[in-house]
């Protein structure tokens, strides 16, 4: 294998894969560098989790030529959201895709089959290489070109490194890159389930008394069911036999999906929120989780890393094309200004969101179901949060001027 590349990208997994498609038919060799077998990486097995993906992030995809390499026939619409707070038995804040104009809110995809897909598209292009079972050790910067060094002694030199290592990124942490880490102290728990009433494609949010309930719908009579607790509950959750989980989630859903039968198995992922200072150093940029590590409250955490990737995949192919070099500082600070804005506001937005409707302190109630009932019932900040879930619009946030005068 040769050991120089123009690009070189840390971590084989969504963003990794992704930047990697954005790259192919480039004049450039790109070197996918990931710690996991092949096997793996070529057929994932379901994890439980759900990618809900928007309109712009279905673009993207498609463009890309992956989209079509997914089984349509397990793309599920979202048509409809409804949001819930406590034990009121009425939805304080609903989406519809109608109100927005738009076929449906987002498209529900199984994460495996989306990271199966984006291998497939990568695998057979000459100028994409993919090293598995490789772990780098760390990144030497140069004024023309950088080194990464892996762990069994090799190196590998490219004019541009960029990392997508996971929220927990050891190559960010060694380039000298901060990040702020918001620990929830909680435990994501995702199953599929069955139940004997339609849930006619809508997504349900269920922010309860000492846990966040949600149900996404998927194919058929299923859907994905998200238990969000506090981590001295996880493995009281997990360990909970099939009758009593059933049981559990039929009537903390208050039955509106009828009866509830788990038909998947229960992951628990830990809920860790990461936000990168800066997305770059000398020719080394961040994407996906690497970058921001979103809460998955929102359900935006892997539609922000494929717009991070592509804002950076687009200003490589056009300083490719005129022959210019991929890793100056212009380029990546061009990067970084387009992406990590809109992040910051959606990281520290989503963890507003989920500190005042996780705390089940009186006066935060009392807020939170203003803050519905508000959103509910004034149409311009409703179309605004509507668009901006969906990223129907090429920009995520309309001017007020267009808000205010939407009919």
């Amino acid at each position: 294998m040769q050991t120089s590349y123009d690009i070189v990208v840390i971590g084989g997994g969504p963003a990794g894969l992704s930047f990697a498609c954005s790259m192919i038919g480039a004049n450039a060799k790109v070197l996918v560098i990931e710690k996991a077998s092949i096997d793996i990486i070529s057929a994932p097995q379901p994890d439980g989790r759900e990618i809900a993906l928007t309109h712009l992030s279905l673009e993207i995809l498609k463009k890309l030529g992956v989209w079509d390499l997914l089984d349509q026939k397990q793309v599920s619409l979202l048509k409809e959201a409804k949001v819930f707070d406590g034990d009121n038995p009425l939805s304080l804040l609903n989406f519809k895709s109608r109100s927005a104009n738009v076929e449906a809110l987002g498209y529900l995809v199984p994460n495996y089959q989306l990271r199966q897909a984006l291998y497939q598209r990568v695998k057979p292009e000459k100028n994409i290489t993919i090293m598995t079972d490789s772990v780098v050790d760390d990144v030497v910067n140069h004024a023309s070109y950088s080194q990464v060094l892996l762990v069994n002694g090799k190196t590998i030199e490219a004019k541009l490194v960029v990392a997508a290592d996971s929220r927990f990124s050891n190559i960010r942490r060694k380039v000298g890159i901060p990040a702020i880490m918001q620990d929830f102290s909680k435990v994501m728990i995702v199953t599929t389930m069955k139940h004997t009433k339609s849930h006619d494609n809508i997504a349900l949010e269920l922010f309860d008394y000492g846990q966040t309930l949600a149900l996404l719908p998927m194919v058929g009579d299923e859907s994905s069911v998200v238990l969000t607790v506090k981590t001295q509950d996880c493995r009281k959750m997990l360990e909970m036999n099939a009758k009593d989980f059933n049981a559990k989630m039929t009537q903390d859903f208050k039955g509106r999906v009828g009866q509830m039968t788990q038909v998947g198995k229960r992951h628990s992922y830990p809920l860790v929120g990461v936000h990168a200072r800066t997305f770059i150093a000398e020719r080394f940029a961040l994407i996906g989780d690497a970058a921001v590590g979103m809460h998955p409250v929102t359900a935006h955490g892997f539609n922000l890393g494929l717009r991070g990737q592509d804002i950076l995949a687009t200003l490589v192919k056009e300083a490719l094309a005129q022959g210019q070099d991929i890793g100056t500082k212009d380029l990546l600070k061009n990067f970084e200004t387009q992406h990590i804005n809109l992040s910051r506001v959606m990281f520290f937005g989503t963890n507003g969101i989920v500190a005042l409707f996780t705390n089940d302190a009186p006066a935060f109630k009392q807020i939170r179901r203003f803050v519905l009932k508000f959103a509910e019932h004034f149409p311009p900040i409703k179309h605004l949060i509507t668009n901006h879930l969906t990223e129907a619009k090429k920009s995520a946030f309309p001017t007020l001027k267009k808000v205010f005068t939407h009919k």
